[in-house]
Parts: structure tokens; C-alpha cells; sequence
């Protein structure tokens, strides 16, 4: 019962503590939202999306997906903490001379290949913070991951207000931001998390790096296929409809992030708890608890936003006086908010091949999503413009959650309430469907079909934050 009381109150206390960062960090991050859209074209935020987009492709390329292996290796008792963080840093520099000799590619995408000295400075700096930051959180330091998040968005907004607003930089300033608010973070994290000491080549092992590399190298492709799935589709609108519809389509994505809000802080906890219950026997009634509430909370909080989408909109990006029409993002973002509803569901049921190092099939249900994207966006996005592109993301995340629930349920088998479930899902797309077509009396469907939900919901996620405090 002791051990049982732990794991909870564990996983509680770490998915505060990541909340508080991830609040205020998104609270800043909207701030952002509001620059980009009052001080920059949809042309040039398409610009700066795109090779943000493109850095984050590049990332687990370039580390050969080493924060997955920092985490998972870097909790293992069995492996030298000292030994996996300087297998990372190795890797990374592998794989940073090996973008720069492809860099010359990147020159020739006309869209990009102006800003290559800079991509490639944001590169490196984002996949050293990256495995960083990781093995900080692998080392149970989770405040200090915290309040580094929350530093670090707030480095970035000052250097967005010098660069964009005073300095008028516009994409560069964009893109520079970036750079330094990761450079900031890796150094902040190296001062007080005394992070230089892990990293030394006495500690290199190349045994220990194989093993890493065994587990982390099949990451690639699904990070390649996650990328495909949740960013390809803005290079369809570039070079299918133009870089204006890509600024509002970009714009149309930052309401659902608020998501992300939700399950990032909760992930990040969920994840070391669920690497170190991995030989419990009780982990399958853990998942089965942890994820009835989840998706309760997930569902409450996507019927929420779409219920205040438009004026939420507003507030971000204005009624278009300033002659821009990223306002026009209210539309999209409701199925947007569906998309991203599905794709959290798919990240909680990737632990489960995270904690029994099944990284082939994460591959294998990433695929799904990937090309069942492709496929949509190539035939919506002509017929459909920016209808099409979102429509194509929301299929392919609820393809890849149906594989992908059958499929981690023959590791670690929980039960999934379907009928809830389907319920749940059923009212989103109403909500979502309502919020779109603005019929008569809008707001009144939208409330009623929201009271509904919640009160599906509620009493799932009460009764289990009153057993979490109750231990």
C-alpha cells in the first residue's frame, strides 16, 4: 500500500510542479502570439514558422533522438549518468557536422535558404538545450527544469520585443530569439545544476552509447513521421494556396497548443513514473486510473476552448484594423483543437513503448498518421484550401490513436472505457462543427453541448484527485 501511496502522490507533486512552469511559460508564450501578429506579415510569420518547423525536423535527426535515450537511460540505475550524458553530447556533435556539410541544401529551398547561417545556428543551440534540459529532468531536478521553462520564455519575449518591435528585424528577430533564449537556458542550466561535471571524454563509453543508439535510432523516423504530421502541411499551403493562408493557418494552431498546456506538464511527470513502475505489478490498474482522468481532463479542457475560440482569437491577433487577417484563424482552429486532442491521447500511449523500450512500434503507428496525412493533404488542401489542410491533421492523429490503443494494450494491458470515450469525441465534434458554421443561437448550443460534457466528465476526474489527496 506504501508503494502504491508513492507513485500517486509522486506523480501528483511532479505534475504540479511542471504545471506551474508550463502555465506561466504559455500565459508569456501568448504575449508572443500578440507581437508576431500586430508587428509582422502573415508572409513573414509564415517565413519565421517555417524554419522554426524546420529546426524542429531537424532536432532528432541531428541528436539521433538522444532525449528519449537521456530520459529513459538517464533514470535506469544501472547506467552511469556521467556515461549517458557524454554519449549525448557526442552524438550531437556527430551530428552537427554532419548538417554542416548539408547545409548548402538548405540554401536552395528558396522559401528558407536566406536564413541558413542562422537556422543552423538555432539548430545547434536547440538540440544541446534539448538533451540538456532532458538530463536535468532525468536527474529528478524537476524544479530547476521548471523554473529554467519559465526563465527561458521570458528571455525569449525581451529578446522578441528588442528584436521585433525596437529593432525591427522582423524574421531574423524572430529566429533570433530563439538562438538566445537557448543559449541562456544551457547556461543557466550548467551554473546551477552543475551540469560540466557529467560531461567529460573520461566518461565516454562507446558500449553504453551502442545501447543508447539501439534504442534511440528508431526514434528517428517516428520523429520524422510525427514532423510529417503535424508540419508538412504547412509546406503543402505555402506551395498549394501561398504564404498568407500558411501566416493564418499557423495562427490557427496556437489556441490548441493550449492543450499542450495540459499534457506537457502532466507527460513529463507521467513519464518518469511510469519508467520507474515499469516492473510493478499493479502498472496496468496505474494506467488504467491515470488515463480514465487524462482524457476526462483533456475533454473538458478542447470542449472549453472551442467554446471561446473567437473571442480568444481576438484577443490574440485583433479584428484585422491593422490589415492583416490572421482574425480569419478563428474558423480553422476548432478542428485544430480536435487534432491536437488526438494527438495528446497519442503521446500519453507512446510511454508505453518508451517504458518497454518498443521503439519499432512507435515507428510503425507513426507511419499511420504520416501517410494518412500525405494522402489527405494532397487531395484536400486543392479542393479545400485551408479547410483541407485541417481536416487532414485531425484524421491522421484519430488513425494513429485507434493503431496505436490497440497496439500498446498487448505490452501493458488497461482498460479504456469506450463508451465514454466515444461520447466524449462525439460532442467535441459537434462543439467544433457549431463553432465553425456559426449558426442561430451559437453560443447557446455550444454551452449546452459543453454542460453535457463536463458533467460526463467531472465526477472521473473529482473522484480521482480526491483519491490522490486522500494517500
Amino acid at each position: 500500500m506504501a508503494a502504491q501511496t508513492g507513485k500517486y502522490k509522486k506523480l501528483l507533486l511532479n505534475t504540479f510542479i511542471f504545471g506551474i512552469g508550463q502555465f506561466l511559460s504559455k500565459i508569456v508564450g501568448f504575449l508572443l502570439v500578440i507581437i508576431y501578429t500586430h508587428f509582422m506579415t502573415e508572409a513573414e510569420y509564415s517565413s519565421g514558422q517555417l524554419v522554426y518547423q524546420t529546426v524542429n525536423l531537424l532536432v532528432p535527426l541531428v541528436t539521433f533522438s538522444m532525449r528519449d535515450a537521456v530520459i529513459r537511460f538517464g533514470m535506469d540505475k544501472a547506467f552511469d549518468k556521467r556515461k549517458v550524458y557524454t554519449g549525448a553530447c557526442a552524438a550531437l556533435f556527430v551530428g552537427m557536422a554532419v548538417l554542416a556539410l548539408g547545409s548548402p541544401l538548405i540554401r536552395l529551398n528558396e522559401k528558407i535558404g536566406s536564413f541558413t547561417v542562422l537556422l543552423y545556428i538555432y539548430c545547434y543551440f536547440s538540440c544541446f538545450r534539448d538533451i540538456t534540459s532532458t538530463f536535468t529532468r532525468s536527474r529528478g531536478m524537476v524544479k530547476l527544469f521548471m523554473v529554467d521553462g519559465v526563465l527561458t520564455t521570458i528571455t525569449q519575449v525581451i529578446c522578441n520585443v528588442v528584436f521585433i518591435i525596437g529593432l525591427k528585424m522582423s524574421v531574423r528577430g524572430y529566429i533570433l530569439s530563439f538562438i538566445v533564449s537557448d543559449l541562456f537556458s544551457i547556461t543557466f542550466l550548467y551554473i546551477m545544476g552543475n551540469t560540466a561535471k557529467y560531461a567529460d571524454t573520461k566518461y565516454f563509453d562507446s558500449k553504453v552509447l551502442r545501447q543508447m543508439l539501439s534504442f534511440s535510432i528508431w526514434l528517428i523516423p517516428t520523429y520524422i513521421l510525427w514532423w510529417v504530421t503535424s508540419s508538412s502541411d504547412q509546406w503543402f499551403i505555402v506551395h498549394m494556396v501561398g504564404d498568407t493562408e500558411n501566416g493564418i493557418y499557423s495562427i490557427a494552431y496556437k489556441l490548441p497548443t493550449l492543450l499542450m498546456f495540459v499534457t506537457t506538464m502532466f507527460y513529463q511527470a507521467w513519464q518518469m513514473s511510469s519508467i520507474e513502475e515499469k516492473d510493478s505489478r499493479g502498472i496496468g490498474k496505474f494506467y488504467q486510473t491515470v488515463f480514465g482522468s487524462y482524457s476526462s481532463l483533456l475533454f473538458v479542457a478542447a470542449a472549453g476552448l472551442i467554446l471561446f475560440v473567437k473571442p480568444l482569437t481576438f484577443i490574440l491577433t485583433g479584428d484585422g484594423s491593422n490589415g492583416t487577417r490572421f482574425y480569419e484563424a478563428y474558423a480553422f482552429t476548432p478542428i485544430l483543437i480536435i487534432s491536437m486532442l488526438f494527438q495528446c491521447f497519442c503521446q500519453f500511449l507512446s510511454s508505453v513503448y518508451t517504458t518497454t523500450k518498443r521503439s519499432v512500434n512507435s515507428l510503425t503507428t507513426a507511419l499511420v498518421a504520416a501517410l494518412t496525412n500525405i494522402v489527405l493533404n494532397l487531395f484536400l488542401i486543392k479542393a479545400f484550401g485551408i479547410w483541407g489542410a485541417a481536416i487532414a491533421t485531425a484524421f491522421s492523429y484519430v488513425a494513429c490513436f485507434i493503431v496505436r490503443l490497440w497496439d500498446v494494450r498487448r505490452f501493458i494491458y488497461f482498460k479504456v472505457n469506450l463508451a465514454r470515450f466515444g461520447i466524449n469525441s462525439l460532442a467535441v465534434v459537434i462543439m467544433a462543427f457549431i463553432a465553425a458554421k456559426e449558426p442561430p443561437l451559437k453560443y447557446v448550443w455550444l454551452t449546452l453541448v459543453f454542460v453535457l460534457l463536463t458533467s460526463i466528465n467531472f465526477g472521473n476526474v473529482l473522484k480521482t484527485v480526491k483519491r490522490l489527496l486522500r494517500r
